[in-house]
């Protein structure tokens, strides 16, 4: 995917720019932020903002950058408690009341601690 994105962006840079004019409002803080990065950047607004459009592509599009993908490692260092007597996947009402009845009695183990 990466090389495929760089030979896209390759191919972007040498082909001509065709401009179209767009009209976009900004509240003052953000016309003051495309005017800062402007001048950090010593370029026009235009390019600041078509570098602006090209990263949003690029995070929403990376594959890293996915909400369920960062549900990978999410439970890491996770106890494991000890199976119940019965199948959870099949009861899983009674797993997950057991689950919260454990609490309560933890929260009042906890309160008088």
């Amino acid at each position: 995917m990466y090389h495929e994105f760089m030979k896209y962006n390759h191919d972007k840079q040498r082909r001509p720019r065709v401009s179209e004019p767009v009209q976009v409002y900004l509240d003052p803080e953000d016309r003051e932020r495309l005017d800062r990065l402007t001048g950090h950047l010593h370029t026009t607004k235009s390019d600041v903002l078509r570098r602006g459009l090209d990263a949003l592509e690029r995070q929403i599009t990376d594959p890293a950058q996915h909400p369920v993908l960062q549900l990978i490692g999410i439970a890491a260092g996770y106890t494991r408690r000890p199976s119940p007597d019965y199948d959870a996947v099949v009861e899983h009402d009674r797993f997950l009341a057991d689950t919260e009845k454990t609490s309560w009695r933890s929260a009042k183990h906890d309160d008088r601690g």
